[in-house]
């Protein structure tokens, strides 16, 4: 679950992306829809970018790519918790129906 990495007290309000994994090896992605306000300049264009590339790498290579997101630590976004069960993170189970699926 990447996040912009920033100093903003409160990390509900830096996470923009949430990507989970199913049991057959998909991935979904889920934006936050305060993306644009959150991010700004070139980050923004940077993250969308990006965006654009983990959607098409996640059609040939989810699992990888579900990897890699996991242990994000460099740039504008950074991985902010991973693991098996997603609802053992409770803020961000209570996040996912504002955000959009991709």
């Amino acid at each position: 679950m990447p996040k912009l990495q920033d100093n903003v007290s409160s990390h509900e309000e830096r996470v923009v992306l949430l990507v989970l994994r199913d049991e057959t090896g998909s991935v979904t992605f889920f934006v936050n829809p305060e993306l644009r306000s959150i991010v700004k300049g070139e980050e923004l264009t940077y993250i969308e970018d990006l965006l654009k590339d983990f959607i098409g790498r996640a059609k040939e290579h989810p699992i990888a790519l579900f990897k890699q997101l996991s242990s994000l630590g460099v740039g504008p976004l950074v991985t902010y918790e991973s693991g098996l069960d997603f609802t053992e993170c409770p803020f961000l189970v209570e996040m996912l129906p504002r955000f959009v699926q991709l």
